[in-house]
């Protein structure tokens, strides 16, 4: 197939597109670079070292003979530039994860929050449109997240996207439907997520889009089978405290003998997948295309699920780090439990990845080889979700030493 991979500069992105490559379909790379900037803007690098995406891109031809073709445009502000490369190039499939993905980014200010609608929503929707109006029927697959669902305790597993409820009619009786779970965003990110469920909506039911959208966990891990070849085709990997995921900054943190920083109680559940098995995920879904006319078909892209202070604690026994318990910048519940379904890939055929103490330790062991690039100051948690919370966590000059404030 050729497949176009939206966002493949990015932390899920790039992995995906070398998978792709490495299956033997025509990939092409459409990305703004805004990620790099965003580094630039907070002052944080990569923990790992990036070359610029035509050198990786080179890399990959040299060391398999494959071609990524990569295109600079920003599907946010550029429409009229993206409805004409689709109908230049015409792709099989859509892999759509150019969307700011950092839930505390969303969460720093007025205009962090703006921006995250503006580029998110707006990229979102100059797709849809553009598939409509080029009449591409082309399969899209968008990287949604579990945090649409919420993280609330209700006693029964949340399902693939869809709720089944009955309505009592006029007459008594009683009819089923199906309806999108109901959404409850934790942040600005994840609220742009939930309007891309709508959007998704809307454009399969009127136009006839083909469309998959993966409610994917937190990711963890470094590697790929892929970014393995060779030093210069490593993944990015975020350890700061906006943009890194909470597993892979345990891990970080014990490996510069850093406290491990559980915020509130700890107690709240969370989804995790490796990054090997999301970029699987996306093959696996690029190969069970919905028909025109058919709803939004949805996945829960995850494969097991964890209390954040168990982690702290599994991570602390194995490196011998400590943990430090600090106020929670986020306006969440102390604990929640977090059932999900995930059948559709296990019927796929996706052989989970669990936390497997090899892997673990895989990532500390990146993670000590690249310690001198840490700025330990960037490594706290502290963009808040209100002006209340934010008085309440601090964080000394160096970056040495963490301060609950009461």
């Amino acid at each position: 197939m050729k497949i176009a991979v939206l966002g493949g500069d990015g932390f899920c992105g790039w992995p995906t597109a070398l998978h792709l490559s490495d299956q033997g379909h025509e990939v092409h790379i459409i990305d703004n670079l805004s990620r790099r900037w965003i580094d630039t803007e907070l002052g944080v690098q990569s923990l790992t070292p990036m070359d610029s995406i035509q050198e990786r891109c080179r890399i990959w031809k040299q060391e398999t003979g494959k071609t990524l073709a990569f295109h600079l445009l920003d599907l946010a502000t550029e429409y009229e530039r993206l409805r004409a490369w689709l109908a230049e190039h015409r792709p099989d499939a859509v892999v759509h994860f150019a969307e700011q993905r950092a839930a505390p980014y969303s969460m720093k200010s007025d205009r962090h929050k703006v921006y995250t609608v503006n580029n998110n929503v707006n990229a979102t929707h100059n797709l849809l449109t553009a598939l409509v109006e080029t009449g591409i029927d082309a399969h899209l697959v968008h990287l949604g997240t579990m945090g649409v669902y919420g993280y609330s305790t209700i006693g029964a597993a949340i399902p693939e996207g869809y709720l089944p409820v009955g309505i009592e009619t006029l007459d008594g009786s009683v009819k089923s439907q199906d309806i999108l779970y109901p959404t409850r965003p934790g942040s600005v990110y994840h609220m742009t997520k939930s309007l891309d469920q709508i959007l998704f909506q809307f454009y399969a039911q009127n136009d006839g889009l083909r469309i998959t959208d993966l409610h994917q966990g937190i990711v963890w891990g470094t590697h790929t089978a892929q970014t393995k070849r060779h030093e210069q085709l490593i993944n990015r990997f975020d350890y700061d405290g906006d943009y890194g995921t909470v597993l892979n900054r345990f891990l970080i943190q014990a490996a510069i003998g850093y406290p491990l920083t559980v915020h509130g109680t700890g107690g709240q559940t969370r989804a995790f997948i490796h990054l090997q098995d999301s970029v699987r995920c996306i093959e696996l879904a690029l190969s069970d295309a919905p028909a025109a006319g058919d709803k939004v078909k949805i996945f829960n892209q995850m494969t097991e699920t964890h209390r954040v202070r168990d982690l702290a604690e599994m991570i602390a026994g194995m490196t011998g780090a400590e943990i430090a318990y600090l106020p929670n910048p986020r306006k969440e519940a102390e604990a929640n439990d977090l059932i999900v379904r995930n059948d559709q890939f296990l019927g796929l055929g996706l052989n989970p990845i669990t936390l497997a103490e090899g892997l673990l330790e895989e990532v500390v062991e990146v993670a000590r080889k690249y310690a001198h690039r840490i700025d330990r100051k960037r490594v706290p948690a502290v963009s808040a979700w209100t002006k209340d919370l934010a008085s309440r966590v601090e964080t000394d000059p160096e970056g040495t030493r963490l301060k609950s404030v009461s």
